[in-house]
């Protein structure tokens, strides 16, 4: 198989469950410092003994018991709430509908299984991956009323993130809670090579019963209440020419126009992709399909119809970024962003999206919440 090539991974099966653990958390302090993710860098094999050492010194907090952690973080005016748990990755899906949890772009199978290494040398989930769904009325009003109470923890981050936590172990919530997830499904946000990593060790280390392999942390937001922002992710298209573009956009049946920069930056939508080599821009207009993303157009369609490049893609968050590397050798071409519900509808289809066709923002910051793997066997004695 090439080394590049990318796979798709495994689908977890339902029900949705998120379990309670220990959290651990570091002190606000350590979260969002740029000196943090040093702590988790190698040897991994030292890193929860380093954690030890911290707790030691009460730079981390270990929860004496486990719950469910509903966590609030604001960032550059948004605010985020996501529930925070063991997601239970136990169970395969063998029939599209059994899965629980919905990924939308492929894994390098390497860059998984470098990841379940270091866990497993870490015996820890350092941060969670980011799910979405659209949660019932239901579990709204479940989480509102935790929201209504204090919040065990409240901190402003070195990176400027403010944060509320609330730890959920009445057993009466924690169950209305299991209810309502249990027939649902998520969207894999962010994190899809750790989520691959999740089931690498749960495979490596099954054994009878319980496992803290069985399980990997995750955030779960509910799109409907506290919406993660959804962003594009332009692209330049190295070793390519605008006049190759053209003969590619046309030569599978589309639209190629030359456009002043004004117009055709204007022009950018669901299904008009702006393209620019620094001195000419042009819109290409796509078929009017919302079952299929721009971004599918662009890498299924126009790039293999390319006559010459791309020797390279280049990825960008900003439209600032992206123009800066257009020449008349590199070609960048500006996205725009999937809605969630289309990306939903895609991964609910068995498609994937190319690789880096999202960006969901805010994260939250590393060291809010980490699970250890020592509260477990992580493999049978």
């Amino acid at each position: 198989m090439d080394a590049t090539a990318l796979v798709t991974p495994p689908y977890v099966a339902g029900p949705l469950r998120l379990e309670p653990f220990r959290g651990l958390m570091l002190t606000p302090a350590r979260v969002g410092n740029p000196t943090t993710g040093r702590a988790f860098a190698r040897p991994y094999k030292d890193v929860s003994a380093r954690l030890l050492r911290w707790q030691a010194r009460g730079y981390v907090r270990h929860d004496d018991l486990p719950a469910l952690y509903l966590h609030e973080y604001s960032s550059a005016g948004m605010t985020v709430r996501g529930l925070v748990g063991a997601l239970d990755v136990s169970r395969r899906a063998t029939r599209p509908e059994d899965r629980a949890v919905l990924p939308h772009e492929g894994i390098h199978p390497a860059q998984a299984d470098d990841l379940a290494d270091r866990m497993a040398e870490m015996e820890l989930n350092p941060a969670p991956i980011l799910l979405v769904h659209r949660g019932s009325k239901a579990l709204r009003e479940t989480l509102s009323a935790v929201v209504a109470t204090p919040p065990a923890h409240t901190f402003t981050d070195r990176g400027e993130q403010q944060h509320r936590i609330w730890t959920i172990r009445e057993p009466a919530t924690l169950e209305a809670i299991a209810a309502e997830l249990a027939g649902g499904r998520a969207l894999i946000a962010d994190g899809h090579h750790r989520y691959a990593a999740y089931l690498r060790l749960q495979r490596r280390f099954a054994a009878p019963g319980r496992s803290a392999t069985d399980f990997g942390l995750a955030m779960l937001v509910d799109q409907e209440a506290t919406p993660l922002f959804l962003g594009p992710i332009h692209r330049t298209l190295a070793g390519t020419a605008m006049v190759h573009l053209r003969d590619a956009v046309e030569s599978v049946g589309l639209t190629f126009e030359e456009q002043n920069q004004p117009d055709a930056v204007a022009a950018l939508s669901a299904t008009r992709l702006v393209a620019t080599d620094g001195r000419s821009w042009a819109v290409i207009k796509l078929d009017a399909d919302e079952r299929e993303a721009a971004v599918e157009t662009l890498h299924r369609r126009i790039v293999p119809a390319l006559p010459h490049g791309p020797s390279a893609i280049d990825y960008h968050h900003s439209v600032d970024d992206a123009l800066a590397k257009a020449r008349p050798d590199a070609v960048s071409v500006l996205m725009p962003a999937p809605s969630v519900d289309q990306v939903i509808e895609i991964a609910e289809a068995d498609r994937l999206l190319p690789e880096k066709a999202t960006s969901f923002q805010p994260k939250p910051s590393l060291g809010v919440l980490i699970r250890s793997l020592r509260d477990e066997p992580v493999a049978p004695s």
